[in-house]
């Protein structure tokens, strides 16, 4: 349970906008959309593995420079 302390007189848009950010960092609503489909394994390695070579040539190149 994600829980936002208010100071006395704090403006509830700054609460609300803290709140939302601990819920994004949470994860819960990018699983919530994961879960709404299913995606084979081979799927999600495949994706995975693509990320990781992009992510890769990115530090490459960086090095490179």
């Amino acid at each position: 349970m994600i829980v936002v302390p208010i100071k006395e007189g704090e403006n509830i848009e700054r609460a609300l906008k803290k709140l939302k950010r601990k819920f994004e960092k949470t994860g819960v609503v990018k699983e919530l959309r994961e879960r709404q489909k299913f995606t084979k394994p081979s799927v999600i390695n495949r994706e995975r593995r693509q990320k990781a070579i992009y992510v890769q040539r990115l530090r490459q190149q960086e090095l490179d420079k």
